[in-house]
């Protein structure tokens, strides 16, 4: 073979570093929207004096959790190839519980009650906040709707313009809050506040869980799995530059903002502090427009899922469905909406983190492939009766709460420990060992 097609074989084997940029680059803006920007000036506040070991948590999920599934796809597959291998009828469960978390359940009514949350401070003082909260979000819904039926050129202009205004915003403010701190304009950061006034790495770890189930699903271009796990960590690092600079944002506001309970609060007055009125409504347009774009992609996604797992119901009646429903919850305003979808989340995370570490290590796990059920069997019985307790009978003491590290939130641990060697005696008990 002549040296011009050996360089020619090796290109195609592997991402140019300027392609390897751009899919890192869009990666990130995969992993961040405008949901994400309020939770590190959420954490920032409450973390207080405590900032440093809650973020360190957040980013252990934030941006570890995103990477280590990017590595992990590209090593074994998609979360459905994942799945599969502990059981088909789990799969399909499993995969439709986490459209329904990143969908109806969480991320799209959080769209409406995030962009509401932003235009609050400009209604007119004594305006009925649940009457306008009502109408803006069926206006939102409705938008949202007919957008997913016809995700076209207007969908694709919204992106254009959305993509590079929370960039500008992200800058302006993070670099407003910098300058602040730089001639000691911030007062000193006040004590932290449940739940970061004990284990507030574990809380920051937990925070961003709702952010990150989703990022099992990221397709995988087999033949440049080393230029894709590159991407990733590309991806990390922005994640990483931009989750710190909001959550300086948080700190600079901690003392003023004590008793704050939702992020958009946080950036709006951050806004207001460093731009004056002129940044408020800048703030509330550029998250308006990003939430529609973001609730209609969310709408269009989940409906073309379902619409594909039971074709029985075509996509309009999913889109239909996933708007109404998820105009009704977001209603509830975004407090109740982070407190209705932990239990949820609560459930299915530590299985999602057990699928991304068990999918890095696959040839060995495939290997012993009991391990695959067993593992996902033991956690999931400890993570889905430690939800349904949290959420039906918070004061019930389960003989799960004896498990090590259960106090930090993480009692699913050592089950999946013992599941892996459980599953690894049985697949050798019942002659499953895969010797190749």
């Amino acid at each position: 073979m002549a040296r011009s097609d050996m360089d020619t074989c090796k290109e195609t084997q592997r991402l140019a570093p300027r392609q390897t940029l751009f899919v890192g680059v869009t990666l990130f803006s995969m992993f961040f929207g405008a949901g994400n920007l309020i939770l590190p000036p959420l954490l920032g506040v409450q973390a207080g004096t405590s900032v440093l070991p809650a973020f360190a948590g957040f980013l252990l999920t934030g941006v570890g959790l995103p990477v280590l599934g990017i590595v992990a796809v590209a090593l074994a597959g998609t979360v459905r190839e994942l799945s599969d291998r502990v059981n088909p009828v789990f799969s399909r469960i499993f995969v439709a519980a986490v459209y329904l978390a990143i969908g109806p359940c969480l991320a799209i009514p959080r769209t409406s009650s995030t962009a509401f949350e932003m235009l609050a401070p400009l209604l007119p003082e004594g305006a009925p906040l649940e009457t306008v909260r009502l109408v803006f979000s069926v206006a939102f819904f409705a938008v949202a709707y007919l957008l997913a039926m016809h995700p076209g050129k207007l969908t694709r202009f919204l992106g254009k313009i959305t993509g590079p205004a929370l960039i500008l915003l992200i800058v302006a403010v993070v670099g407003a809050t910098l300058v602040s701190f730089a001639g000691g304009g911030v007062q000193t950061a006040p004590a932290p506040v449940a739940p970061y006034n004990g284990n507030a790495a574990v809380q920051g770890f937990l925070m961003v869980i709702a952010t990150n189930i989703n990022t099992l699903g990221v397709s995988e271009p087999g033949s440049v799995m080393r230029s894709v796990c590159t991407a990733g960590v590309i991806a990390g690092a922005l994640l990483i530059a931009v989750y710190g600079g909001l959550c300086m944002v948080g700190v600079e506001l901690s003392a003023p903002l004590a008793g704050v309970t939702n992020g958009a609060a946080v950036i709006t007055a951050s806004a207001t502090l460093h731009f004056g009125a002129v940044g408020t409504v800048v703030v509330a347009a550029i998250f308006l427009l990003a939430c529609l774009n973001v609730c209609t992609g969310l709408i269009s996604c989940c409906g073309t899922y379902f619409a594909e797992e039971l074709p029985r119901v075509p996509y309009r009646g999913w889109a239909v469905a996933f708007a109404v429903v998820s105009c009704i919850i977001s209603n509830f305003g975004l407090d109740a909406i982070i407190t209705f979808s932990v239990p949820l989340l609560n459930a299915l995370y530590p299985m999602a983190i057990c699928l991304v570490a068990m999918g890095m290590l696959h040839r060995a796990c495939d290997r012993v492939p009991l391990v695959w059920l067993f593992v996902i069997l033991f956690v999931g019985v400890v993570s889905v009766c430690t939800a349904a307790r949290d959420a039906f009978a918070s004061t019930l003491w389960l003989p799960f709460d004896a498990l090590p590290l259960a106090e930090l939130g993480l009692g699913w641990l050592v089950p999946a420990l013992v599941g892996a060697a459980v599953g690894a005696v049985a697949s050798l008990m019942c002659g499953k060992l895969d010797r190749g």
